[in-house]
C-alpha cells in the first residue's frame, strides 16, 4: 500500500521565501517539460496510459525534487 501511495504522491515544488515570485513561472514550466516529455515519450515509445502516467509522475519527482534540493541552501538565513 505505502508503494502505491508513493506512486501517486507528487512531490511538490518548495521555493524558499525569496523564490515565491517564481514559485507559480516555475511550476508552469515544470508541468510543459513533464507533459512534452511524456506525449514524445508515449508516442515514440507506444507506451500504455499507465505507464505514461508513471512516467509524468516520476519526472515530475525528480524535476521536483532537484530543484527544491538546489534552491534550498539559497535562503537569506543561510547568508
Amino acid at each position: 500500500m505505502i508503494a502505491s501511495e508513493r506512486e501517486t504522491t507528487l512531490i511538490p515544488l518548495e521555493l524558499p521565501r525569496e523564490f515565491e515570485d517564481l514559485e507559480g513561472l516555475v511550476r508552469a514550466d515544470l508541468r510543459a517539460i513533464v507533459a512534452m516529455v511524456g506525449d514524445r515519450a508515449r508516442d515514440r515509445l507506444l507506451l500504455s496510459r499507465k505507464q505514461s502516467r508513471h512516467l509524468q509522475r516520476s519526472l515530475w519527482n525528480s524535476l521536483a525534487e532537484a530543484l527544491n534540493d538546489a534552491v534550498e541552501p539559497l535562503t537569506a538565513e543561510q547568508h
